[in-house]
């Protein structure tokens, strides 16, 4: 039997994303102001957890052709420097 650690997702409200500087977005020119930095699609990535949840979400948005290949790298290269702090 294989056990699997299950790590929780961080807390990230919506005042606390605002005030993210936009070089913690995997996208940073999609969350240059408060507005944007609400929307989705820009990957915020705070912790390790976030990251790790925007390489999976960028992926699947690749394959739903919503983002492109390059924008796909951009974020896993983001979030890839903060998995390796």
């Amino acid at each position: 039997m294989v056990t699997m650690e299950v790590i929780p997702m961080a807390d990230l409200t919506a005042k606390k994303r605002e005030n993210l500087p936009a070089k913690d977005f995997g996208l940073p020119e999609k969350a240059r102001t408060k507005d944007a930095k609400k929307e989705s699609g820009n990957y915020p990535m705070p912790d390790e957890a976030h990251a790790r949840n925007a390489k999976a979400r960028a992926a699947q948005q690749r394959r739903a052709g919503k983002l492109t290949k390059a924008e796909e790298a951009r974020i896993d290269r983001k979030a890839d420097e903060k998995l390796d702090d």
